[in-house]
């Protein structure tokens, strides 16, 4: 029920404040008025912020200027298109200009998104005298989403390359929700999207396990934020604050959402850095490692050849090391380097999932290059007694188990039908 009742006030038109009314009207803070919450004009007054008016209404503005991202300085010139476009395949020129992009990241009402979700906070950032500008957007109540959406639009049509965490799954998706259902304000238009959190997974996830924005400042970016919000508390306080509450979790909320979009800033830049010149900044074989897939998932199959090499002639973890082994002999096999897959191959076969795959991939070879079914009979044979013994380890699912065990009985049943043809037909030549 209360779904349903967010969804109509979510349809409700904005109300405009009553002509000749002003903000500073409130006795005791500046920004307080009778139709908003309580607190609202002592927000405003703990954060030094500003009123904007559009034609349809206000809502708060807060500017703060950094003198850098978090762990990483402004890009010094254009970016490198072709690593940019590892991240956006159809970019277009523009996206290399750091001065084009525009940082978001939004706190909202819910974490589910949804029609009855309002994106209450909008926080936006952009290169600007080397530092960083943070400009955030903030609904003191509902009817000033509209209000709110404008001005977003604005500064959007000023940076169009929109650069985000998880934005294409969470933050963009609910703002053009939002942008429709007033049916008034037009969607803005972008000239890109870059979402750093699936790159970020490529490169960090296997070392880290949690790709969280403050994980990846703490130990990729060398910042640790110290104490800061959960997450999952901030809609609470907002709609504390709108029944009267406490502002100063607010307060927490805004400088939240700052420390996002400066470790969002700081991220980005690390990353493009990484993707133009991995030899340069990468300061490991698992970052390698992690460019060679975006590569390889880019149709960038000699840069991943290169990297994959260069990944393994490090250290890597035993499971690493066999995924980058058989990605680096797929290539090779492509390529027609067969010499290097099977010598990939001939190293990665055991009781693992990689491990199965070389032991098909050798049988293939022993038959149809090597015509010898006879010795590929025997690599089968081999496989199968590894999967009984992986079986009984519970390493592979069932059904992965049953799959393989099929394709690896098929095979060795024609592959001794033709190695006795084979026999057959050359005890008959000796004859």
């Amino acid at each position: 029920m209360l779904d349903k009742f967010a969804r109509l006030a979510a349809l409700r038109p904005a109300s405009k404040r009553p002509s000749g009314r002003k903000v500073g009207d409130a006795p005791e803070y500046a920004g307080a008025t009778p139709h908003l919450p309580e607190g609202a004009g002592q927000l405003a007054h703990l954060l030094e912020a500003r009123v904007l008016s559009t034609h349809f209404g206000e809502h708060l503005s807060v500017k703060k200027w950094f003198s850098e991202a978090i762990g990483h300085p402004a890009p010094d010139g254009n970016i490198d298109l072709a690593a940019l476009r590892l991240l956006a395949p159809d970019a277009h020129d523009e996206v290399s200009d750091p001065r084009n992009w525009l940082f978001l990241d939004t706190e909202t009402t819910g974490l589910m998104g949804g029609t009855g979700t309002y994106p209450f906070m909008v926080g936006i950032a952009w290169w600007d005298a080397g530092g960083l500008e943070v400009e955030q957007f903030f609904m003191r109540d509902h009817s000033e989403e509209h209000s709110l959406l404008v001005t977003l639009a604005e500064r959007i049509a000023e940076r169009s390359v929109l650069v985000t965490f998880n934005g294409k799954s969470f933050d963009w998706p609910l703002l053009e929700t939002r942008y429709r259902m007033t049916r008034k304000i037009e969607v803005p238009t972008l000239a890109a999207h870059l979402d750093f959190l699936h790159p970020a997974r490529n490169l960090w996830r296997i070392r880290l396990g949690s790709v969280r924005l403050a994980e990846l400042e703490k130990h990729v970016l060398g910042f640790h934020r110290g104490a800061d919000l959960i997450s999952a508390m901030i809609p609470q306080f907002y709609f504390d604050y709108l029944a009267g509450g406490p502002v100063e979790p607010l307060v927490e909320i805004f400088k939240h959402n700052q420390m996002d979009l400066r470790g969002l800033a700081g991220l980005a830049s690390r990353i493009v850095a990484l993707l133009a010149e991995p030899e340069k900044h990468g300061s490991d074989s698992l970052e390698l490692f992690g460019v060679s897939r975006i590569c390889e998932r880019r149709g960038e199959a000699k840069r991943a050849r290169r990297h994959y090499e260069q990944s393994l002639a490090g250290e890597l973890p035993p499971e690493t090391d066999r995924l980058a082994r058989r990605s680096l002999a797929r290539i090779a096999k492509r390529d027609g380097d067969i010499n290097l897959a099977r010598e990939l191959w001939e190293s990665m076969v055991g009781n693992s999932r990689e491990g199965f795959e070389a032991y098909e991939q050798l049988a293939i070879f022993h038959e149809r290059a090597g015509r010898n079914p006879a010795e590929a009979a025997t690599l089968v044979r081999k496989a199968l007694a590894d999967l009984l013994r992986t079986n009984r380890s519970g390493l592979l699912s069932a059904a992965l188990h049953r799959q393989y065990r099929d394709r690896f009985e098929r095979r060795l049943a024609r592959l001794e039908k033709k190695a006795a043809r084979i026999s057959a037909d050359q005890i008959e030549l000796r004859a």
